[in-house]
C-alpha cells in the first residue's frame, strides 16, 4: 500500500470513529451495585443501547444504575426496539434503549449490537461476572469475525468473576497458583475437562470448578484420582449476592474437604453455585468469628515480609 493509500485508509478509519459508537462488553460482577467497578456502572449508565437479562436488569435498576420500569416511554417508530426492548427515560430527559438478552437471542443480538454501533449508538453489553471468564466477550469477537464486522469498535469492562468472589468470602484460598475448569460440556467433551482436570490437580493449582450443574461429581472424582481426600475444599453459592441470588438460601459458603464434596450434594445449587479444591497447603484457619481457607504463597512466613 502505498503512503497516499495510507494516508487515505486512515482518515476513512477516523472518520468512521467520529461517526460510529462503541460496543461495550461489561462484567458487572455478581451484578449487585455495591460489587460493580465504578467503571462498569458508568459505561451501563451512559449507553444508548443496553442489552441485559432480566436478572441483571433486575440488579441494576438497585441503584439506578438503569432507571426504573415506570420510566418506560413509547418508542417512536426510529429506535429499531421489538417486542423484547424497551425506551426508558432518565430525569434529565435521555433516553436508553434496554433490550431483554436470552439464551437462545446471543447471534441475533450480536447482529443487532453491530448495526446499533455503526448508527452512532453506545451499546452496552452486559455479562455477568467478567466477560473474559466463560462470559460474553468471545462471542462478540466471533460474531464480528463472522460478520465481517471488523469495523465495529469493540471494548471490553472487566467485572468481578465468581472465583474471585468466592475466594473473598473464604479468606484466602487463591494467594498461590490456581485455575478454573468450566464443567460445562456443550463445547468441550469430557475427555478434554477431565484431562484438564487431571492436569491441574497433578500441576498443584487450587482448583475452582464452574457451572457445577454439569456432572459435578464425576469432575470430584477425578480430582480425588490425584489429590488427597483430606484437602480443604468448599462450596459457594451466589457469591457476592446475599439474598438476591438463585440458591434458595441466598448466598451461602460451606467449608469441607475433598472427599466429603458428595456428601454435599444439597448445598450445589446450579448454576451459582462453585466448587474450590485446595491443595496440601491449603489450610482451615479459625479467628474469633469464623472458619476460613488460606493457601499460602509458596509457604513463607511472617519473616518473609
Amino acid at each position: 500500500m502505498s503512503e497516499a493509500d495510507e494516508a487515505s485508509a486512515a482518515t476513512t478509519t477516523d472518520a468512521r470513529r467520529s461517526a460510529y459508537g462503541t460496543l461495550s462488553v461489561v462484567g458487572i460482577g455478581p451484578g449487585l451495585p455495591h460489587d460493580m467497578t465504578q467503571r462498569a456502572k458508568q459505561v451501563v449508565r451512559t449507553a444508548d443501547c443496553v442489552v441485559a437479562s432480566n436478572l441483571y436488569q433486575e440488579f441494576l435498576r438497585r441503584d439506578g444504575t438503569l432507571p426504573p420500569e415506570s420510566a418506560e416511554v413509547e418508542a417512536s417508530a426510529d429506535t429499531g426496539v421489538d417486542e423484547e426492548g424497551t425506551v426508558l427515560e432518565r430525569p434529565d430527559g435521555t433516553r436508553q434503549t434496554l433490550v431483554r438478552s436470552s439464551m437462545g437471542r446471543q447471534v441475533e443480538l450480536a447482529r443487532e449490537a453491530f448495526e446499533r454501533v455503526r448508527d452512532g449508538e453506545d451499546v452496552a453489553h452486559v455479562s455477568g461476572g467478567d466477560p473474559n471468564v466463560y462470559g460474553k466477550s468471545d462471542l462478540l469477537f466471533t460474531m464480528a469475525e463472522a460478520e465481517d464486522a471488523g469495523d465495529v469498535p469493540i471494548e471490553i469492562v472487566p467485572g468481578v468473576t465468581a472465583a474471585l468472589g468466592g475466594a473473598a468470602n473464604l479468606g484466602a484460598p487463591l494467594s498461590n497458583d490456581f485455575c478454573t475448569v468450566s464443567l460445562s460440556d456443550k463445547w468441550r467433551g469430557w475427555d478434554e475437562i477431565e484431562e484438564k482436570l487431571r492436569a491441574a490437580a497433578i500441576s498443584g493449582f487450587v482448583v475452582v470448578l464452574y457451572n457445577c450443574w454439569r456432572d459435578y461429581e464425576r469432575a470430584v472424582s477425578v480430582l480425588r484420582e490425584e489429590r488427597a481426600d483430606d484437602v480443604p475444599a468448599a462450596i459457594v453459592n451466589d457469591a457476592g449476592r446475599g439474598e438476591a441470588g438463585r440458591n434458595v438460601d441466598g448466598e451461602t459458603q460451606t467449608i469441607t474437604t475433598l472427599g466429603a464434596l458428595p456428601d454435599h450434594d444439597e448445598k450445589v445449587g446450579g448454576m451459582g453455585s462453585s466448587i474450590l479444591v485446595g491443595t496440601h497447603e491449603t489450610e482451615v484457619w479459625e479467628n474469633d468469628y469464623r472458619e476460613f481457607l488460606v493457601t499460602p504463597r509458596g509457604g513463607r512466613d511472617v519473616e518473609d515480609f
